[in-house]
């Protein structure tokens, strides 16, 4: 009875929905977080009478039944979150598209939209890093590196770092390197916030000059573009869903079992 199999499938893929809407949910303070949905495609149909529709006569329709649902993917919504005003001067968010370019400490180059930036200080030098302790990219692909005595650091809408000196000048130290993807769906999430480059996503296209169109925001965080509404109202969804699928499962074994019972 292919009802079995095929609800068994439907409940499969509904499983697999709910856990993509419970890692958005649970991820709705993550600072950048890009909420996740998945796509389903059906599976092979079993034909059991063609058309034979010939010069207006015959068959013009098909006899198919389905064999249930497959999870094929899941995409990533790059839609940028809101922006919070945090008044930490190391605080910078993404206005528009474009990743922070980061490397770790096996020299494995990586990319976030989380501006949460952090110092690591080394003897009379200050590094500019995220949480994890990862290098922030220059867009010469260096450290950015704040040396002892500077102060009132300020990041401008194109990136550019500068501090005053004991003097009283102003001194530039780096620009903060942007990149951008064909294909930002294609990175892989590898946790903490960060994505991998991949075949699927393409090479990195570093946003320079003319091409770089986004502007950064000093004292901001952008926030999870999860919006809990909308995620409880498709959590009640795939709930039904899966509801509907386990009353198929128990409907075909209760006809099975009226089948099994015909002789008595």
């Amino acid at each position: 009875m292919r009802a079995l199999w095929t609800s068994a499938s439907g409940m499969k893929a509904q499983q697999l929905n709910v856990d993509t809407i419970s890692n958005n949910l649970a991820n709705v303070n993550t600072t950048s977080y890009k909420r996740q949905k998945v796509e389903f495609k059906d599976l092979l149909y079993a034909n059991m009478k063609k058309t034979d529709l010939a010069d207006g006569i015959g068959r013009p329709v098909n006899l198919q039944v389905g064999h249930g649902v497959m999870p094929v993917g899941t995409s990533r919504i790059f839609m940028t979150g809101n922006l919070e005003h945090t008044e930490n001067p190391l605080d910078v968010a993404i206005e528009g598209e474009g990743f922070f370019a980061v490397e770790t400490p096996t020299g494995e180059f990586l990319y976030t939209r989380d501006g949460n930036f952090k110092f690591s200080v080394d003897m009379d030098e200050m590094r500019l890093v995220t949480s994890d302790g990862y290098t922030i990219l220059s867009d010469f692909e260096d450290e950015i590196i704040i040396q002892q005595g500077l102060q009132n650091i300020n990041i401008s809408e194109m990136g550019i770092i500068t501090a005053e000196n004991e003097d009283g000048e102003i001194e530039e130290i780096a620009t903060i390197k942007l990149t951008k993807f064909l294909n930002p769906e294609g990175l892989e999430a590898v946790g903490k916030n960060l994505y991998k480059a991949t075949v699927a996503s393409g090479d990195e296209i570093p946003m320079e000059g003319e091409n770089r169109n986004s502007t950064l925001r000093q004292g901001y965080l952008e926030t999870s573009n999860v919006q809990v509404v909308d995620e409880m109202v498709r959590l009640i969804s795939a709930q039904r869903a899966y509801e509907i699928s386990s009353k198929a499962i128990q409907t075909a074994d209760d006809m099975m079992s009226m089948a099994n019972n015909l002789k008595r």
